[in-house]
């Protein structure tokens, strides 16, 4: 872990000297984040309503927590119940300058984000990235007719109104230190998780009220042959870990479960734009997010590790009982 992820999630006494010094930001933030909300609240800034249920995925604190795997697995779920769902992303990382911009096979990484790509190779349904969620969500239901629709990271984006929220948690390191930023993780506070539909824990123990999500890890994937593939299993000499995403350690723990002997772990921070210098020799193993922007760099003994998230029976089930009593609000609503 990073000083800073140390800091916040199992700070020791020379991280408080610090912690300390950063309150006066923290609250700060916590009066701008507050006016910000109030402001919606009272409709001086304006929430746009969609006429097809909104899913928010998101979480209450800074870094990956596993939004990505789950977005894609209600992609999947909603369409095997006979939904046509689209999905909304932010787009981070890309460089379009005409929005809002619908994800095709042939998008470029650096014109619409890692994170949209690795869903567009997953998922076979809309998706569209707008750094303007209202005008993206109407992209997908006018354009592609979508009659619901999963936000990718949108918890605190006030200005489209959602329907269900769903948080998705690290179930081991939680709200940290339970500080807002920057001398905590948290975006808000601990109390707005009493506010959601839904709180998805991504590993660790869950209590009432709490849904355990696992990550379930397929084969190795060559990055730049991609119709090559490799069992875990079968790696007899110790690899280059790497990673760019919100908690690199996550990935090398996972691999470390795999029974994976690492040489090296080396973390970047999330969304790292990857050169060709900053991957080693020998065989690499990545993440698949870090593997789309990898493709046309990668040496041959370069792989990726897919993964899917699972989900309870339990979950899957109030989500699309609840989902089916929004549309039938929003259908008499529609009447009136």
């Amino acid at each position: 872990m990073s000083w800073i992820d140390n800091m916040w999630y199992s700070p020791s006494w020379y991280h408080w000297p610090v912690i300390i010094l950063l309150l006066p930001l923290s609250a700060l933030f916590w009066v701008l984040s507050s006016l910000r909300r109030m402001l919606f609240r009272l409709q001086i800034k304006p929430s746009v309503d969609i006429s097809v249920p909104v899913i928010v995925v998101g979480n209450t604190s800074v870094g990956g927590n596993g939004k990505t795997p789950l977005v894609v697995h209600l992609a999947k779920r909603l369409r095997q119940a006979g939904y046509h769902p689209g999905v909304l992303s932010r787009g981070y990382g890309g460089k379009n300058v005409t929005y809002p911009m619908s994800v095709d096979y042939i998008s470029e990484v650096d014109r619409v984000g890692d994170e949209a790509i690795l869903m567009r190779q997953h998922i076979n349904c809309p998706l569209v990235v707008d750094p303007i969620r209202p005008r993206g969500a109407l992209k997908l239901v006018e354009t592609h007719e979508c009659d619901v629709i999963i936000c990718d990271d949108g918890l605190q984006h006030y200005a489209l109104n959602r329907d269900i929220e769903i948080v998705v948690m690290d179930g081991q390191r939680r709200c940290g230190n339970k500080l807002l930023l920057p001398a905590g993780p948290l975006r808000e506070g601990s109390w707005r998780l009493d506010r959601v539909d839904f709180l998805v824990l991504n590993g660790g123990s869950v209590t009432n009220g709490e849904y355990l999500m696992s990550l379930e890890a397929g084969r190795l994937i060559n990055v730049k042959y991609p119709n090559k593939s490799l069992s875990i299993n079968d790696l007899s000499l110790p690899v280059t870990a790497m990673a760019a995403i919100g908690n690199p350690q996550r990935f090398f723990s996972l691999l470390e479960k795999k029974q994976v002997k690492l040489k090296e772990q080396i973390s970047f921070v999330d969304h790292h734009a990857f050169s060709k210098k900053d991957i080693p020799s020998g065989t690499v193993i990545m993440t698949e997010k870090d593997a789309v922007k990898c493709t046309l760099i990668a040496h041959d003994d370069c792989w990726y590790l897919p993964v899917s998230a699972r989900l309870t029976a339990q979950f899957e089930s109030q989500l699309l009982q609840k989902l089916k009593q929004v549309v039938a609000d929003k259908k008499q609503n529609k009447r009136k």
